[in-house]
């Protein structure tokens, strides 16, 4: 099994991780269908994001991610395996445990998230010309936009972590205080790679962990 691995909120908050780990593009020409035209982007970053750097996989193994229409290469991904799982862990814990994130106000978590969300609306048609296992116009109008919508979301909610104070007695009380897990890991599935990265990202997020991912193999990119 081919890994892929991303590590979030390795401090400080990776706002390129929009374009990261093999997300980037750039575009380089367009292809024209019947009444609309696909961006060609060029996938710059192919490598493991870990400890907030591209790195190679520790055993230097890469995999092909290929057109589905055609066949064709169009990069070859780095190969993560468990040595790569443990160090990205143990980058997203010490960013847990010393890092910024966990410490931030809601407020400025939830600022974050949203200029994250700025970024990935800005790049819509790139993000949705990357092969994600799913036409051009679908991931258009639908994937992108609505991992937009779903980062917004959770940028809101991320200082509206509610508590609950308790009368216990005449006098006594005792009250609730929500704490973030720590680190999460997260297995993105091939059929909706973009949305449910964001799906998963966002609330741990805005809860305060920090985050491993796995995406697909099939959906590298």
């Amino acid at each position: 099994m081919s890994i892929i691995l991303f590590a979030l909120a390795a401090a400080p908050f990776p706002l390129s991780l929009a374009f990261s780990g093999g997300m980037a593009g750039a575009n380089r020409s367009s292809e024209k269908h019947e009444g609309f035209e696909v961006p060609q982007v060029e996938v710059k970053f192919t490598k493991l994001f870990i400890n907030g750097q591209f790195v190679d996989a520790v055993s230097g193994k890469t995999f092909e991610t290929r057109d589905p229409r055609t066949g064709e290469v169009i990069a070859r991904i780095a190969e993560g395996d468990k040595a790569d799982i443990d160090l990205d862990v143990k980058a997203a814990r010490e960013a847990f445990d010393n890092g910024p994130w966990p410490r931030m106000s809601g407020y400025e978590r939830g600022r974050i998230l949203h200029r994250f969300a700025d970024i990935v609306e800005q790049h819509v048609e790139e993000l949705s010309a990357l092969d994600a296992g799913k036409l051009f116009q679908v991931g258009k109008l639908f994937d992108v936009p609505s991992s937009v919508q779903l980062l917004r979301y959770f940028a809101g909610a991320a200082d509206k972590v509610p508590g609950a104070t308790l009368k216990m007695s005449q006098r006594m009380q005792g009250y609730t205080l929500k704490e973030p897990v720590g680190v999460v890991g997260h297995v993105v599935p091939w059929n909706y790679p973009t949305t449910m990265f964001f799906f998963k990202v966002g609330p741990a997020l805005a809860a305060r962990c920090t985050v491993v991912i796995k995406p697909a193999e099939q959906t590298p990119l």
